[in-house]
């Protein structure tokens, strides 16, 4: 008789035997939640409804939203997954759920799949592979420990956990469990050969050397798939407070990385041929135009983010980016029609933070656009903190959170906010957003000089902006500089020739009125129009 035995990340379903296994050892669970897991992992990719789950499992009896909610927690719990990754059990709100790891079948009458280091010997016939999943994917493997002490284990799988974790935070990537990623530990391995075997594009590999009372920690990213290097870093410290030694690697290891792996997919997206493009290629391609942020670019950008959001009419991250081009159509005084285009702006705000609840990007960018077209900070602020706690390593919901924090009068915070993201992401392709911010703060706290210095460096980035321009003009004139700021204002008028004193409300949301008639009373000095 011929069975199905489902195999993913190192577990094998065994439908006949009503098994799970990992890499040989049974993982005990209950028969309802079996079945569940069997059905999720019998229909890979497809959206599973309540009324599909209480009939497989339950045979169509109704059950309690607690008592799905708690077998679903435990298939999660079976599996190395948990409600907060969702990396292989993924929840579609109002819909049901949708199992997305890489599922392989065997029958009964093939041999199970064999123990990864049995895969290893030579004896062996190389297994041909995962199917590499549509997202971006990485294992990060043990780091290597040079210091000769092994007490110092303890500290490198440490770090390397928490920087699973970290990653696993990042809902567009797709990120190996601990427990498979652990069992090349001491051993001399191929990144291109791990990247086969567990089904992933990218691998992180690394050491930590200890001397004395110091610590150094290496990693380098690599594209298993074409065997080339794409990033590496080396990260000291000292042992007085090892753990916080740790967390400080990990964030910088992952704030540095991410931004590399978005580029990576980035130019993977422009490689494709256009007729093979799905919702996320759209999404990426889109973000390669975003970072531009020039007006053309734009309007690329949110023609694109429309397309992945026809393709996927939940995909939360999308809406966010498609209102935060309007957004910066209004930030640059680019709208045609500017009462419709806020508040189909602020429709699709709504929807990404509606959508994307446990959605990092999602609440990033919608939460923003969200704060400039409804003048409510507090709850974009909100929004913003709620991301932060979902992903502490994104930057943008640093130096976005940072910019709204300016904007509310919090200058102290925001400018540390400001300078956290840029030690998350020093190489950032929108870095002139974080100067940004860096100019509104300083201008509001009265240092007039950094104010005006920021926003020459975002110029400098980008010179098409209209805000730096705005706030060199305001801060060159409140600092007694008043060739330069009269230089600046002819820079302004030429962006944005219509800009007139009475539009400064309606044009940023800035809460204290003594900011507010700062900043006007800056610019009234530098020339500009009541």
């Amino acid at each position: 008789m011929l069975t199905v035995q489902y195999l993913f990340e190192g577990y094998v379903l065994d439908e006949q035997r009503r098994e799970l296994t990992l890499r040989g050892q049974v993982v005990a669970v209950g028969p309802q939640v079996f079945d569940l897991l069997l059905l999720f992992v019998s229909n890979p990719d497809h959206v599973v409804s309540k009324d599909d789950l209480l009939q497989a499992v339950w045979s169509g009896r109704i059950v309690s939203e607690s008592t799905i909610a708690s077998h679903i927690n435990a298939v999660r719990k079976a599996i190395g997954d948990t409600g907060e990754q969702q990396r292989l059990v993924r929840t579609v709100a109002r819909k049901g759920y949708r199992f997305i790891g890489q599922v392989k079948t065997h029958d009964s009458q093939q041999a199970l799949q064999p123990d990864l280091d049995e895969r290893r010997t030579a004896t062996q016939t190389p297994s041909p592979g995962l199917v590499l999943p549509e997202k971006p994917s990485i294992t990060v493997l043990p780091f290597h420990n040079l210091s000769g002490d092994p007490a110092q284990e303890y500290f490198a799988d440490g770090v390397v956990e928490d920087i699973i974790v970290a990653l696993s935070r990042i809902r567009w990537l797709f990120v190996i469990a601990r427990n498979s990623s652990f069992t090349y530990k001491g051993q001399a391995v191929d990144a291109k050969g791990v990247g086969q075997e567990l089904g992933v594009r990218y691998v992180l590999e690394g050491s930590v050397r200890k001397s004395g009372n110091k610590v150094r920690i290496t990693g380098q990213l690599i594209d298993a798939t074409r065997g080339t290097h794409l990033w590496a870093e080396r990260f000291e410290g000292t042992l007085d407070d090892i753990f916080e030694l740790q967390d400080q690697i990990t964030e910088s290891v992952v704030g540095a990385i991410a931004p590399q792996l978005e580029r990576a997919e980035i130019e993977r997206a422009k490689r494709k041929p256009t007729e093979n493009l799905d919702a996320y290629d759209y999404y990426l391609r889109a973000m390669a135009k975003l970072h531009s942020g020039s007006r053309e670019a734009i309007v690329e950008a949110l023609s694109m983010f429309y397309q992945a959001i026809a393709l996927d009419p939940e995909f939360a991250s999308a809406y966010g980016m498609a209102a935060w081009c309007l957004f910066w159509r209004k930030l640059n005084g680019w709208m045609t029609d500017r009462a419709t285009e806020i508040a189909e702006g602020t429709r699709l705000a709504h929807l990404a933070v509606t959508l994307g609840r446990d959605d990092a990007v999602a609440l990033t960018r919608g939460g923003h656009a969200l704060g400039h077209f409804t003048g409510d900070l507090d709850g974009g602020i909100a929004l913003l903190d709620r991301a932060r706690l979902l992903n502490p390593n994104l930057a943008p919901a640093w130096y976005l959170g940072g910019i709204l924090r300016a904007l509310r009068g919090e200058t102290d915070t925001a400018i540390e906010d400001l300078t956290h993201a840029v030690r998350l992401s020093p190489l950032d392709p929108e870095m002139f957003r974080m100067q940004i911010g860096m100019a509104f703060a300083n201008l509001f706290a009265g240092h007039f000089e950094a104010a005006a210095d920021w926003a020459e460096k975002a110029l400098g980035n980008l010179p098409g902006l209209l805000a730096p321009a705005a706030v060199a003009a305001a801060s060159h004139a409140l600092g007694g500089q008043m060739e330069k700021a009269r230089w600046a204002m002819q820079r302004l008028r030429g962006l944005d020739p219509t800009l007139r004193l009475c539009d400064l409300k309606d044009w940023l949301p800035i809460k204290r009125p003594e900011d507010m008639a700062r900043f006007a009373d800056g610019l009234r000095l530098a020339g500009l129009p009541e």
